[in-house]
């Protein structure tokens, strides 16, 4: 790093950023936690906390797109500050109904739908802002900084949404609006652009079809980013169908909820180790080595779960698992994040997102029923088939083989 650029630690404006978020991540993986104990206190209905799951999760499949469009044609901080504010409106709306005693699940599945419409779009318009905080050489280290705020928002912030929900239904939806209060007055003091000059708004051509769709022409004329998507795509549908099928396994060896919990506690401290270490990694292996040792690692871990003999143990190779994932993520973004034009990140962010995210409902839904049909073991074979190919195809791509060595190449923010 050049001498004269100034640390992360003393970036004022991406500390801002970076601690608002963690405070309303930790909110978020907390009342995330506490919607279905929420829906089956009230109706007593799994398939009714399925539904508000399945609701929650919907906007990363539907708005990716369109939200990339409104990051790219508008001032991102300000969109942010707007995420917020609409988020704290709507989270109040639900606990002062449940306070009130007028809760229904109606109310719920509308706050879980405008909650995940609003976090997609936050997300987009934080992930395409970092460039411009940070200096180009910093970038990887703020993705996996980044990284790590997620990783440990989920591992604090699950147990904490449990214990939050037993001392009163409306306690963690008021914490979780309390951190978006925390955010917003986060976003208010940062002082910096979120992206380059814009066109007066009244030079600005109404949205097109054109405009939704150039993000994913771009993305799908770049092989690697290309690639790299689908590749991704592939991993969410597998860690997304797994993360069900270890917790029935677990249950199958004789373990409990309070050792399930430990088990998925030792397996987010992995994450959060392959967080802090990308950069360390990302700097010394080619961008091809991170892509395709990735999905053989997890290749050799999945059938490792079916020999791992007591929770702990399954929980040892699902954290390993875990730890991968970081650095393919801080790798593959600092890469996208550096070639791709400022005017195009929110689209070719949400186009590659709409991809990838769309894979999660369906490895949910999949997972849930080849656990029914099969059993556990016998579907963790078929998904160690799955990634197999998955090992294979990032192997034989002429995409990744011919991917640059460097993650940061074209860092130079456009």
């Amino acid at each position: 790093m050049p001498r004269d650029v100034l640390p992360l630690r003393r970036n004022r404006d991406f500390l801002l950023l970076w601690s608002g978020s963690a405070v309303s991540m930790l909110g978020s993986n907390a009342s995330g936690v506490a919607y279905p104990l929420l829906v089956l206190a009230l109706t007593g209905a799994p398939g009714d906390a399925g539904l508000a799951g399945f609701v929650a999760l919907l906007p990363q499949l539907l708005f990716q797109v369109p939200a990339g469009v409104v990051v790219d044609r508008v001032d991102r901080r300000r969109l942010m500050i707007a995420c917020d504010l609409l988020c704290v409106a709507a989270i109040g709306s639900l606990a002062a109904a449940l306070l009130a005693g007028r809760l229904t699940l109606p109310h719920i599945l509308v706050v879980g739908f405008v909650e995940g419409v609003l976090a997609v779009t936050y997300r987009l318009a934080a992930a395409s802002a970092v460039p411009h905080l940070v200096h180009p050489s910093q970038v990887t280290f703020a993705l996996s900084r980044n990284e790590a705020r997620a990783r440990g928002a989920a591992m604090l912030g699950q147990p904490l949404g449990g214990t939050l929900f037993g001392l009163g239904r409306a306690v963690p939806f008021l914490f979780d609006l309390g951190t978006y209060l925390v955010s917003l007055v986060a976003l208010l003091l940062i002082k910096g652009d979120f992206q380059r000059a814009r066109a007066p708004r009244a030079a600005r051509s109404a949205p097109g079809r054109r405009e939704f769709v150039e993000g994913a022409v771009w993305l799908w004329g770049q092989p690697f980013l290309r690639a790299t998507t689908l590749l991704v795509a592939g991993s969410n549908f597998l860690f997304r169908a797994l993360f069900l099928v270890v917790i029935v396994l677990a249950a199958d060896r004789g373990a409990g909820p309070a050792t399930v919990g430990v088990m998925l506690g030792v397996a987010a401290v992995g994450g959060l180790a392959g967080s802090l270490a990308a950069p360390a990694v990302v700097a010394r292996i080619s961008l091809k080595a991170v892509v395709v040792g990735a999905n053989w690692a997890w290749a050799v871990l999945v059938p490792l779960l079916l020999v791992a003999g007591d929770p702990l143990a399954l929980g040892a190779v699902y954290a390993l698992m875990c730890f991968v994932g970081p650095l393919w993520n801080v790798a593959t973004s600092a890469y996208q994040l550096a070639v791709t034009p400022d005017r195009l990140r929110g689209r070719v962010l949400g186009a590659a997102g709409m991809v990838a995210f769309g894979a999660v409902p369906l490895g949910s839904v999949v997972g849930g029923y080849l656990l029914s049909w099969v059993g556990a073991e016998a579907t963790i074979g078929l998904l160690s088939g799955w990634m197999l190919l998955c090992a294979l195809f990032a192997t034989l791509s002429p995409s990744v083989r011919a991917a640059p060595a460097d993650a940061d190449a074209g860092a130079a923010v456009r």
